[in-house]
């Protein structure tokens, strides 16, 4: 008995999927916002998002109105029926530093709407810390700067106080002595907010004031 090779039938492969033809970008173009000709190296590209043709003056005047005027995060497209959102990536160089980073601001606001957020107090910082732990937070570090401070009153670290209390805050003694209350658990009175520490005995303690 001899082995018998199998011959497979020949099987057509299917076609490739057409591609789109190229567009030729060195057109000339007429801006849909001035309605002025235009040459192709004054055409603004979005990233290929969309094709639709403006020249770069009239979407950096665009830019300009949407973050500074209107405070608008997600820029779209100023054709017309167009939801395609402009890059902010591609349009750095169109804008000025300033407004740039107020665009940036303007997102990283639109992508914490709704957490529970507050800024760093201290002023050379400022930066945004988001609670992601959940309830009621008050001893936090900024991620930025890590310095202490109170995420409840947004102000800074005052270790054994209440938040009420803490614009009494006069002097760094005041902040180390609140410390020292802090670690060794000193209680303070709600009535004239001397600090008290239970040596012994019951935990019902009176005020000697």
């Amino acid at each position: 008995m001899g082995n018998t090779n199998s011959i497979k039938p020949h099987q057509e492969q299917p076609p490739p999927p057409s591609q789109p033809e190229p567009v030729d970008d060195d057109d000339p173009f007429t801006c849909e916002i001035c309605i002025e000709p235009m040459l192709s190296n004054n055409k603004f590209q979005n990233n290929s998002l969309c094709v639709h043709p403006f020249c770069v003056d009239c979407i950096t005047k665009y830019l300009q109105l949407k973050i500074k005027d209107e405070r608008v995060a997600g820029i779209k497209c100023p054709g017309l029926n167009c939801d395609q959102l402009l890059d902010p990536l591609r349009c750095r160089t169109l804008i000025p530093p300033e407004a740039f980073d107020k665009w940036c601001d303007l997102l990283c606001e639109k992508a914490l709407l709704g957490l529970d957020r507050c800024y760093c107090p201290n002023r050379r910082c400022s930066a945004v810390v988001v609670n992601e732990c959940g309830g009621v937070v008050k001893r936090s570090m900024c991620p930025n700067c890590k310095r202490l401070f109170c995420f409840s009153c947004e102000l800074p670290w005052h270790a054994g106080y209440r938040c009420e209390e803490s614009g009494q805050l006069r002097d760094e003694n005041d902040v180390e002595f609140g410390v020292l209350a802090e670690r060794n658990k000193w209680m303070s009175c709600p009535q004239c907010h001397h600090c008290v520490e239970r040596v012994r005995g019951c935990s019902i303690v009176k005020c000697r004031f």
